[in-house]
């Protein structure tokens, strides 16, 4: 089994760098803006196809579910990771320098892919025998909560739903970032009469009757809530804004889109209600993305399991990531990546190569030493 795993063909500088490296070099050499994950995704089934894997791989539209090992009696464990990445500017193709390795999605989240990938390459001995472990490549995350494929993969899946915890392997600088914020778009509509500008008192002006909102929404402050002593902060923001007719026209609508991040003490529901609360009777509330919180589930004994492994340290995710879609499903999930965070979209994106070879021993110490959620951890 390890010849077979060593015949993998990396096809990008083989050799020059460590394995983890020269994965993390290939997948930034396989363009995946989002809505255009068809390559990569067949790339990286083609790849493990190749491996011995428990069963073949699952494909559900560029979206693939990799099961590794199965039949152990030890924990059901999914890594996943989304597959694309944000358009932004880099000069050059992918490359290394120094500690560095720079590329679209270096950081966010190539480098968690290439250690889902690196694990099974060249640490299976490590966990073959400790853990039912599953691979999830998935696109479209970095769009509309509704576009994101995990969501059918989720639902169309005969295994994910029923696993013991899942790991999003989103930039985290190596540290155990737990729950996730949800997240709300709201369109804001403040609705008036035109008006010859000359002639204001003619009309109604969406963007004046808009000012008090405004106003208010600024002086907000954060609502702070502590979870398993963990500490998140609920906000409310206005992001964009539109109206107007002409420059000598009194505006008849103004919208403003307001994004409400909302701590995991909130359902979705009670989300909504505070940004129909905070509006009132003053303009209309269209709902455009609509994505639940987490729960920390920092007392779970695989998370545990995880934070003793060696992780950074142990923070609130203030921001939203998938994690929240597997706590939808009952399956207790937590975010752990080697990407910086810090350099998520950035232009020139690039990650470290310490914290690479670092978040991947973490994982690989981790997987070779849980036990079943059914037996107490020691």
């Amino acid at each position: 089994m390890k010849e077979q795993l060593r015949r993998t063909v990396r096809g990008f500088g083989v050799g020059s760098q460590p394995p983890v490296v020269e994965t993390l070099l290939w997948l930034l050499s396989i363009p995946s803006f989002i809505g255009e994950e068809g390559p990569i995704c067949d790339a990286v089934s083609a790849r493990l196809a190749g491996l011995p894997l428990a069963a073949p791989v699952r494909r559900y539209g560029n979206s693939i579910v990799v099961p590794v090992t199965r039949g152990t009696g030890g924990p059901k464990i999914a890594l996943a990771g989304h597959l694309d990445v944000v358009r932004t500017e880099h000069e050059g193709p992918p490359r290394v320098e120094g500690d560095l390795v720079f590329g679209a999605g270096a950081a966010d989240m190539k480098s968690g892919l290439a250690v889902m990938i690196d694990l099974f390459e060249h640490h299976y001995p490590r966990f073959a025998s400790s853990v039912d472990l599953t691979l999830v490549f998935y696109a479209k995350e970095e769009g509309p909560y509704a576009d994101n494929e995990l969501g059918p993969v989720l639902e169309l899946d005969p295994e994910l739903p029923h696993v013991d915890l899942a790991v999003c392997l989103e930039p985290s600088d190596n540290k155990l970032s737990l729950g996730a914020s949800g997240s709300i778009h709201a369109r804001v509509v403040f609705e008036g009469k035109t008006a010859h500008s000359a002639r204001p008192w003619q009309g109604d002006n969406a963007i004046h009757k808009a000012g008090a909102f405004l106003t208010e929404l600024s002086q907000l402050a954060p609502r702070e809530v502590t979870l398993d002593g963990l500490l998140y902060r609920s906000v409310f923001s206005a992001t964009m804004a539109s109206g107007g007719r002409g420059r000598n026209i009194v505006p008849d609508r103004f919208e403003i889109n307001v994004n409400h991040r909302f701590s995991p003490d909130k359902t979705l529901e009670q989300a909504k209600a505070d940004i129909t609360s905070l509006v009132g009777e003053r303009a209309r509330v269209e709902w455009l993305d609509l994505s639940p919180a987490a729960p920390p589930f920092a007392a779970h004994p695989l998370v545990r399991a995880l934070e003793a492994a060696g992780v950074v340290a142990v923070e609130p995710k203030q921001a939203w990531t998938d994690v929240a879609r597997f706590a939808q499903l009952g399956v207790p999930a937590v975010n752990f990546g080697p990407g910086d965070n810090a350099q998520a979209h950035q232009r020139n994106e690039h990650t470290s190569i310490s914290k690479l070879l670092a978040g991947r021993e973490i994982l690989a110490r981790w997987l070779s030493s849980v036990v079943s959620p059914k037996r107490p951890v020691k």
